[in-house]
């Protein structure tokens, strides 16, 4: 495993159990040695849940079953294992994902469509499902409400350390509490969600409330995250509700205003796991907030900043603290949205350093450089359009990288 990230927290954060949720972790030796590797969660009878899916065409074996389960809108449990994910293995696949669920199954007594699994790790490899089955048992038998650290770090592969992050929120005065992990540090790109996401709420809320309140909430956080631009064959978010907290009036349309909070805190969770996952980035040392202003719509503003956000020469000037703005203004030319060259304006870290198409007359690189040296970078771009505004936040792209890409398999 790479050394920790130097953008990563310092520790994990205390998450609050969320009643009718109980998880624990164990080695199954799917591929590594050593160190937990599987993730078993049980949820209470009466559980909903909703999902966001990879839009990419070639979409694992658990991605497919979990958009087909996830129409039954009713959850009991997830099982999630890393280093081999399950992608590209054709009928073998589907075997596999059909046999860990019957397991799970067996073991908690629920139907087929209750279960929902994930895995990742290397594509194109068969997985046999049989450790996987074989250690659920033992994994019942340690179940607990509170082992949030222990969840997280079972479900990395090539992050250097667990995510997780809590939200309270309140719905018509009564308390409701949010919890989740996610993992992820490469082939990260926003095309749905990034990665794997598992949300949990005490909340009781139907599953079509749930999906309504989760797309929107994607879209500002997943969708909003780039690493090296690639998406995963894998990317699972899942947000369930157990309706086993306080007791609140029942919520039937996104629209109700008692939502409101609840829909705010989901938000800000999210952006909380997304941005960790930037944070460990593969090889990351610095983290970067890409703001673009001005564009037509906000959906052109967030390709503009998409473009900038994925551009190799930005993301290695950002880690060579090269105040190299032409890069910016290369991103934005090549990202197929209307900007006016003429009134394009740009600022790194505070700092104007071109406007009207231009460099600002007395131009003092230094402060510039100075800030792209720190571990946090902001670039701010407009280009003059329109009202239209986005935030995307990515990482550097170093030589890191490339090493443990290149070695990912060995």
């Amino acid at each position: 495993m790479a050394h920790r990230s130097p953008l990563a927290p310092k520790e994990f954060p205390a998450l609050p159990p969320v009643p009718g949720v109980r998880m624990a972790s164990g080695a199954c030796g799917v591929r590594y040695e050593g160190r937990e590797d599987l993730l078993l969660v049980e949820l209470t009878p009466g559980t909903t849940v909703a999902g966001v899916f990879t839009r990419s065409r070639m979409p694992s074996a658990p991605v497919d079953w979990c958009r087909k389960a996830v129409t039954g809108g009713a959850a009991r449990a997830v099982v999630v294992n890393t280093g081999n994910a399950n992608a590209f293995t054709g009928a073998a696949g589907i075997q596999a994902v059909e046999k860990t669920v019957s397991g799970a199954c067996a073991l908690l007594g629920c139907r087929p469509e209750e279960v929902f699994v994930a895995s990742t790790g290397v594509i194109a490899e068969k997985m046999d499902p049989a450790p996987i089955v074989s250690a659920l048992p033992g994994l019942r038998d340690k179940l607990r409400d509170d082992a949030w650290e222990a969840a997280a770090t079972a479900i990395m592969t090539t992050d250097t350390f667990p995510k997780g992050a809590s939200r309270s929120a309140v719905i018509d005065g009564r308390p409701v509490v949010l919890s989740g992990i996610a993992k992820g540090a490469g082939m990260i790109a926003p095309d749905m969600a990034t990665m794997l996401a598992f949300v949990f709420t005490d909340a009781a809320l139907p599953a079509g409330v749930l999906e309504t309140c989760l797309r929107p909430a994607a879209d500002k956080s997943f969708n909003a995250v780039s690493v090296d631009g690639d998406t995963s064959t894998s990317d699972t978010v899942l947000l369930f509700a157990t309706g086993a907290g306080a007791d609140h009036p029942p919520i039937t349309s996104l629209g109700d205003p008692r939502l409101r909070d609840f829909r705010r805190k989901l938000t800000e969770l999210l952006i909380d796991l997304a941005q960790q996952i930037v944070r460990d980035g593969e090889g990351a040392s610095k983290f970067a907030t890409i703001t673009v202003t001005g564009a037509a719509s906000a959906r052109a503003a967030r390709r503009i900043a998409r473009a900038i956000a994925d551009s190799p020469l930005v993301k290695t000037a950002i880690a060579g603290a090269d105040a190299n703005w032409g890069r910016i203004v290369m991103a934005v030319g090549k990202a197929g949205e209307r900007a006016e060259r003429d009134r394009l304006a740009i600022h790194i870290g505070g700092v104007r350093v071109a406007e009207n198409g231009t460099a600002v007359p007395g131009y003092d690189e230094a402060p510039v450089a100075a800030h792209m040296k720190g571990r946090e970078v902001e670039i701010a771009v407009d280009v003059g359009v329109g009202r239209g505004r986005a935030t995307v936040w990515t990482c550097d792209l170093t030589e890191e990288y490339i090493r443990i890409n290149a070695d990912y398999r060995s």
